[in-house]
């Protein structure tokens, strides 16, 4: 006697939507809700066909790890000890530190909301909104049989984010403004009515973000001193993975993102550098009509 195993999501398609709110709420102990900096592609290498449409929704999380992630924690020990930061300009290379990753790395939770549409010849073009940042791309994919290869290109422009949880003093991010640019190369495997979806690639790119007309009345300032400014560029590159599974018209995806960065820039009229490595964990719901 045979015995067919049919995949979970075939026999019901409500279950991607299900799985994706488990990942939602384990998403969630990463800490609380934001609009954090990553910006995670969560698509597969093969493209849409022509006129095809896919709309997505879910939450990515930024990670920071390592000496930046450091240099944040740092710089909240710092507030929590000191009512005068971040004091007079140049006065405090170790809380500028930490106020150049939280404007340029911005560890935290974020929406993530994508659409999607084939244009003809292979090419797709996509808009993704984090909450921070916007981003507009276009791609290409090449196909040989079951496997897929694309490359593509996409301009972000951060904006007005926040960070829940310890903000730092004086460093307000809902008046955060930029742009950046970035290239991704993936290589990918379908199934069969393509139940499943596996890709793998790199990601290059820059972005610069940048505080303006922001004021300060630290208690050893005299009121009026001037604005406090921060201007950053972020140079980052890394690898990611990504599955998703699902039947027909809905899917579940998954990603992981990790990314080198080095960041350059000024706050406070100090100059400063921070490096280090994030990792931007994604989920989403994929509808395909």
């Amino acid at each position: 006697m045979r015995t067919s195993i049919r995949p979970a999501f075939e026999s019901s398609p409500l279950a991607a939507s299900r799985f994706a709110g488990l990942l939602a709420l384990g998403l969630l102990e990463l800490g609380s809700s934001g609009c954090a900096g990553g910006m995670p592609l969560l698509h597969p290498a093969r493209t849409l066909p022509a006129g095809d449409v896919r709309a997505a929704g879910g939450l990515s999380g930024q990670i920071a790890i390592g000496s930046i992630a450091e240099d944040l924690r740092s710089a909240k020990a710092l507030a929590a000890s000191n009512a005068d930061l971040p004091g007079t300009p140049g006065s405090n290379p170790a809380y500028a530190k930490g106020a150049l990753v939280a404007a340029a790395v911005a560890p935290g939770l974020a929406p993530f909301v994508a659409g999607r549409v084939g244009i003809g010849g292979n090419a797709e073009g996509g808009i993704t909104y984090t909450g921070r940042a916007a981003r507009l791309d276009m791609r290409r994919s090449f196909e040989t049989g079951s496997v897929q290869l694309s490359i593509g290109a996409g301009v972000t422009v951060p904006f007005y984010g926040r960070q829940q949880g310890s903000p730092l003093p004086n460093v307000d991010l809902s008046a955060l403004h930029g742009y950046g640019a970035d290239i991704p190369f993936l290589v990918g495997w379908t199934s069969k009515a393509s139940l499943y979806s596996l890709w793998i690639g790199a990601r290059a790119g820059a972005e610069h973000v940048g505080i303006d007309n922001l004021t300060s009345e630290p208690k050893s300032v005299t009121i009026g001193t001037g604005s406090i400014s921060l201007a950053a560029d972020r140079f980052y590159g890394g690898g990611l993975l990504g599955l998703a599974v699902g039947f027909r018209h809905v899917h579940v995806a998954l990603e992981l993102d990790v990314s080198y960065q080095t960041v350059n820039g000024r706050y406070n009229d100090t100059p400063v550098s921070v490096k280090g490595v994030s990792l931007t964990p994604a989920s989403a719901v994929w509808w395909d009509f």
